[in-house]
């Protein structure tokens, strides 16, 4: 995902706090703290979908 745009909330500061960051392709999600790790990819339907049901977990 090199070639990816990434965005992250304003509302995350500066002070390294807990984030996840954007990208509009489909819908991408990483860890800010871990860019190379594992990204989640998929509609923002369905991710705003599961947020709101709660079935991603805590």
């Amino acid at each position: 995902m090199k070639q990816v745009r990434w965005r992250k909330s304003s509302f995350s500061g500066g002070n390294g706090g807990q984030c996840v960051e954007l990208a509009h392709t489909l819908t991408v999600v990483r860890d800010s703290k871990n860019p190379s790790g594992p990204t989640l990819v998929g509609r923002i339907d369905a991710l705003v979908a599961a947020v709101k049901n709660g079935s991603l977990g805590h």
